[in-house]
């Protein structure tokens, strides 16, 4: 005996769900939508979809549905040991606030810290950049020589260096004709003369 299987006929509700679910990209304005329906559809939004409902949706409070689903993807962005923290601090206070705020709070705070992080990150490679550029560079602190120092190739120390060797060859000459003048040979006009170069007779 062949046994039917009875399937269920989904209702027009149920196909209503699934068609808004497969578009759930698309929605925006809900306000009209019976809370029922949104508590089947709306758990199937990412973090941005459900945001982007809750802004276009102006005249009414969805909170009653996406409060949990605000603190489930709070949970899974930032643990749970952090949302235990918040409602733990939230009690003590004696306060409460939408898990869509606290969220979009800790979300700021996060950014801003790794932000923070990277510039620091960046300052330090940056510094480091630097200091091996400082290394290459090499500055040349060599002083150029004096105008006052002697120079044996022209120039201004040339007239006294010529001075000094004429006066030396001038007491050498006196020197070795100092026997000479004893015996009246020599006198000093011919050391003068002497010191001149000679000239070849023809």
């Amino acid at each position: 005996m062949n046994m039917m299987v009875r399937r269920k006929v989904p209702s027009l509700v149920d196909l209503c769900i699934r068609t808004a679910i497969d578009n759930v990209r698309y929605l925006g304005d809900v306000g009209e939508t019976d809370i029922g329906l949104l508590s089947h559809i709306l758990p199937h939004c990412t973090v941005d979809q459900l945001g982007h409902i809750e802004k276009c949706t102006e005249e009414r409070d969805l909170s009653e549905v996406t409060d949990k689903l605000w603190k489930k993807f709070y949970e899974k962005e930032f643990g749970v040991k952090s949302s235990s923290l918040v409602v733990e601090r939230m009690k003590q206070k004696k306060v409460s606030f939408k898990w869509s705020k606290l969220y979009e709070a800790k979300l700021k705070d996060t950014n801003e810290a790794q932000k923070k992080s990277v510039d620091r990150i960046k300052k330090l490679y940056q510094k480091e950049d630097a200091r091996k550029q400082s290394r290459q560079v090499k500055i040349c602190t060599k002083v150029p020589p004096s105008s006052n120092k002697r120079c044996f190739y022209g120039g201004p120390g040339t007239s006294n260096m010529k001075s000094n060797l004429m006066k030396k060859a001038k007491v050498e000459c006196l020197n070795s004709i100092a026997p000479a003048r004893k015996l009246g040979g020599f006198s000093g006009k011919d050391c003068a003369s002497s010191s001149k170069p000679m000239q070849r007779r023809l």
